[in-house]
């Protein structure tokens, strides 16, 4: 058992709901307005249900140049984006926007998600700057917002960004479960739809007993025996795509093969 919301089962698959540009992003479609990212999230959480996914977890990725600090804008955007599909969810749901844990915990709470992934701990030289996470302060804002429950998902080696910390990823890991109270560490690839480098993985598994590791970025149906052989689980969003392209709807077709690779392995 992973967490008590995915009951007994075993090698759990998040996958990624990511909503359109947001309001406030240089991207956004004013045309389209708050509805056309609604009515696109909808239809890539039907197919993803309909193909098995475990869990959905809803995520910016399309808010680039990505903050490090959340705007009012955007956090209301993706309040209401979520808040307007919860009813059509019927797996688990979290949320990650990116790349802020605070306004992820704020978002999360106020939904009602059973789970947030973000960048809590450590100092990355990144794409975005010198990026330094405080782990303290979204964890103590999941305390005094009434969730204790909600777990908190730790990726340990951001994407778009090298960490400054000269200690190995999986002493990096073991630490933030005990010092920063992770409940999952995620280990990642160097950019989105990128695997995660295996022997990183394996030393992380190794290393850290007390929660679980799910490999956080790349996995496909290539990879996916050897990566649920170490991990606790995955989370996929580029290979459930149409054609595996990031920006693309999703692929009913991708994800019902995938899932059932993942039905053979668990």
């Amino acid at each position: 058992m992973v967490f008590d919301f995915f009951g007994t089962k075993k090698k759990v698959i998040i996958a990624m709901a990511h909503i359109g540009a947001m309001p406030g992003s240089p991207l956004y479609d004013e045309k389209g307005g708050m509805q056309k990212l609604i009515d696109g999230v909808a239809a890539d959480i039907e197919k993803l249900q309909a193909g098995g996914v475990d869990a959905i977890m809803f995520g910016n990725e399309n808010d680039r140049p990505y903050l490090l600090k959340a705007t009012p804008e955007s956090t209301a955007a993706m309040t209401a984006v979520v808040a307007a599909l919860k009813p059509m969810i019927t797996v688990p749901f979290g949320v990650n926007y990116l790349w802020d844990p605070t306004a992820s915990v704020a978002i999360a709470a106020a939904t009602g998600a059973q789970f947030v992934r973000e960048i809590f701990t450590g100092v990355f030289a990144s794409d975005m700057g010198v990026w330094a996470p405080d782990a303290a302060t979204p964890a103590r804002l999941r305390r005094n917002l009434g969730r204790p429950d909600m777990k908190l998902l730790y990726n340990i080696n951001a994407e778009f960004a090298h960490s400054l910390d000269e200690r190995p990823i999986e002493l990096r890991a073991r630490s933030a479960v005990f010092s920063s109270l992770a409940d999952a560490i995620l280990v990642s690839g160097p950019v989105t739809g990128e695997p995660a480098d295996s022997s990183q993985l394996k030393r992380v598994c190794e290393t850290v007993k007390d929660v679980p590791v799910f490999a956080n970025t790349g996995v496909n149906l290539d990879n996916v025996k050897d990566t649920l052989a170490l991990a606790s689980g995955v989370i996929i969003g580029t290979h459930f795509k149409v054609d595996g392209i990031t920006w693309n709807a999703v692929d009913e077709a991708r994800v019902k093969r995938f899932m059932d690779k993942v039905e053979t392995l668990r």
